[in-house]
C-alpha cells in the first residue's frame, strides 16, 4: 500500500465518531438480591444510602473514627446503607423493615421502586415486621397519609410502640428528637386507624419460621427476627450494628442515636458471639448492601465475610 494511502486511512479512521465518549449513566442497576434459605426466598431491598457524620455519632474520637474508616479506604461522612429484607415463606410474603420513604432526605426511599423491581408489588405483601420506629425503617410503610402496603399487617414490639406512639414522650422530648416521634405516628398511622398495627412482646414466633427476639438498647423494643428454614438460619440484626469498619473490631463503640448505649453494646456483643459460634447468617440493616454475611471471632473483635454473589438457577 502506498504511503499516501495509508494516510488517508489513518485520517478516516481518526475522523470516526468516539462512541465510548457518551454521557456518564450516573445510575447503578436497581437494588436487590435474592438468595435461598432452606425453601424460603430472601430478598434484600436497597432504600439507598445516606451521608452521616460518623465521627459525630460515634461514641469515641473523632480521629480515632477516621482512622479507623481510613483503614477500610472509607471517609467522613460514611455512605451508609438503608436495606430491608422481603422473606417469601410459601406460604407469606413478610417485609422487615420498609426504608425511609421521605422522612430522610432525596437519598433515601428507594425501597418501594426497588421492590417492585425485584418481581412483586406492594399489594401482595401479607406482614411487615419492624425492626424498631426510627424513621429510616418505618417512613415507607406510608406516603400522604396512606398506607404503602395496603393489604399488610404490621408488628413492631411492644415497648417500641408504647414509647415512640406516646403523645407524652412527644411533648417532652427534645426539639430535635420531636420528628423521631412525629415520623413514627405518621407512619403507622393508616395501619393503626384500619385496626392492622399488632403489637407483641419479643420471644414469640409471629409466623411458621420467623421468631422476634429482644434486641434492645439502640430503642426501647430494638427486635432481631430469626428466619428458619430447613435447618437454614439468617438473623436480621437491624440497628444492632451501624459502621462495621469500627464495630466489628470495637463492639464497645455506641453511636448517638442509641436510647440506651449500655444496653446496645450488651446486645450487639451477645448477638455477635451467638453468631460467630453457630454461623448463623446476618442481615445487617446498615451494613453495604446487601448487609449479608457471617461474622467469625478474632480474640475480642470480629471478622465479617460477605456472601458469595449468587445467582439463582
Amino acid at each position: 500500500m502506498k504511503l499516501a494511502s495509508i494516510a488517508a486511512a489513518l485520517a478516516v479512521a481518526f475522523a470516526a465518531p468516539a462512541y465510548a465518549a457518551a454521557p456518564l449513566a450516573g445510575t447503578n442497576a436497581p437494588g436487590f438480591f435474592r438468595i435461598m434459605l432452606g425453601d424460603f426466598e430472601v430478598t434484600a431491598i436497597s432504600d439507598g444510602t445516606v451521608d452521616l457524620p460518623m465521627d459525630k455519632l460515634l461514641h469515641q474520637p473523632a480521629a480515632t473514627t477516621g482512622k479507623e474508616l481510613a483503614r477500610s479506604w472509607l471517609n467522613v461522612p460514611l455512605e451508609t446503607s438503608v436495606t430491608g429484607y422481603l422473606v417469601n415463606t410459601g406460604g407469606k410474603l413478610v417485609l422487615i423493615d420498609t426504608g425511609a420513604g421521605n422522612l430522610f432526605g432525596p437519598t433515601l426511599g428507594k425501597l418501594l421502586a426497588n421492590l417492585k423491581a425485584s418481581g412483586y408489588q406492594p399489594e401482595q405483601v401479607d406482614e411487615i415486621y419492624i425492626t424498631h420506629l426510627h424513621p429510616d425503617h418505618v417512613g415507607g410503610l406510608a406516603a400522604n397519609g396512606k398506607a404503602t402496603f395496603p393489604n399488610a399487617v404490621v408488628r413492631a414490639e411492644q415497648h417500641d410502640t408504647d414509647f415512640w406512639l406516646s403523645q407524652a414522650n412527644l411533648d417532652q422530648a427534645p426539639a430535635d428528637s420531636k420528628g423521631f416521634f412525629q415520623g413514627a405516628m405518621a407512619s403507622v398511622a393508616p395501619y393503626a386507624s384500619a385496626q392492622r398495627l399488632q403489637p407483641f412482646n419479643a420471644g414469640v414466633e409471629l409466623t411458621p419460621g420467623i421468631r422476634a427476639n429482644a434486641g434492645y438498647g439502640h430503642t426501647p423494643g430494638h427486635t432481631t427476627y430469626l428466619v428458619e428454614s430447613k435447618g437454614k438460619k439468617l438473623l436480621l440484626i437491624g440497628d444492632l450494628i451501624h459502621v462495621g469498619a469500627v464495630q466489628f473490631d470495637h463492639p464497645e463503640v455506641t453511636i448517638g442515636f442509641d436510647s440506651d448505649s449500655k444496653t446496645a453494646a450488651a446486645a450487639r456483643l451477645k448477638t455477635f458471639q451467638a453468631v460467630a459460634k453457630d454461623g448463623t447468617l446476618v442481615g445487617a440493616s446498615h451494613l453495604a448492601f446487601p448487609g449479608l454475611g457471617h461474622l467469625r471471632s478474632a480474640g475480642k473483635a470480629f471478622d465479617w465475610v460477605p456472601v458469595n454473589y449468587t445467582q439463582l438457577r
